[in-house]
C-alpha cells in the first residue's frame, strides 16, 4: 500500500516536493526506519541520501552490506517544516503506509527516538533502549523490533556513534 501521489492525509503535503517511499530491497525482511524525509530526501524522493545517509551508507558498507540488501524507509512519507520531528497526528496518516511496508519483516530498526516512539511506544532515554531487542506487533503480527540511535544523533557523539555501528554489525551478520 502505498500513498497517492496527491495524497492529502495530513498538512505536511503543503510543503513537500516529493513523497519519500521506500528504497532498497523489499524482499530482504530488513527494514531501516526513520522518522521523516528531510530537504534532501524531499528533493530526491528517497530516504537517508543527505548527510545522514551517507553516515548510514559508510557503516553498512563497513559491516559488508548495502542500502541495496535492505529496506530503508520513514515513519511519515513527507519532509515536516523546519525538519521538525512529526507529530503523532501526521505519523497516524501514514500508519497505514508504514505497516504494510514493515508487515512481512523479519527484523525492523529504528533509527532515533521519533521512529521508536511510533513504533514501540517509547517515551524515556534512548541510551536505557538502544540495542535491547523487543518484539513489537504490526497489525496481527509479531516483529523483531531493535531500537538504535539516528544517524544524525552520532555527528558529535562517540558513544552512539558506537551504538549505532554495533546495530549496523549485527544486520551484516544476519545478512553473511
Amino acid at each position: 500500500m502505498r500513498p497517492e501521489k496527491d495524497c492529502r492525509l495530513c498538512g505536511l503535503c503543503e510543503g513537500r516536493t516529493n513523497i519519500v517511499l521506500p528504497d532498497g530491497c523489499y524482499d530482504s525482511g530488513i527494514i531501516f526506519v526513520g522518522e521523516a524525509p528531510g530537504e534532501n530526501e524531499d528533493i530526491e524522493g528517497r530516504p537517508f541520501v543527505g548527510r545522514s545517509g551517507k553516515i548510514l551508507e559508510g557503516m553498512m558498507a563497513e559491516a559488508g552490506f548495502s542500502r541495496s540488501d535492505v529496506l530503508i524507509t520513514n515513519t511519515v512519507k513527507c519532509r515536516p517544516p523546519k525538519n521538525r520531528d512529526p507529530t503523532p497526528g501526521e505519523m497516524a496518516a501514514c500508519r497505514p503506509f508504514l505497516e504494510s511496508e514493515l508487515y512481512d519483516a523479519e527484523l525492523v530498526i529504528g533509527l532515533g527516538k521519533s521512529a521508536c516512539r511510533d513504533l514501540m511506544g517509547y517515551e524515556g532515554r534512548m541510551d536505557e533502549v538502544v540495542n535491547v531487542p523487543i518484539t513489537i506487533r504490526i497489525r496481527d503480527r509479531d516483529v523483531n523490533f531493535i531500537p538504535t540511535y539516528h544517524p544524525a544523533a552520532t555527528i558529535y557523539n562517540k558513544n552512539s556513534r558506537a551504538e549505532l555501528r554495533k546495530t549496523i554489525e549485527l544486520v551484516g551478520g544476519m545478512l553473511r
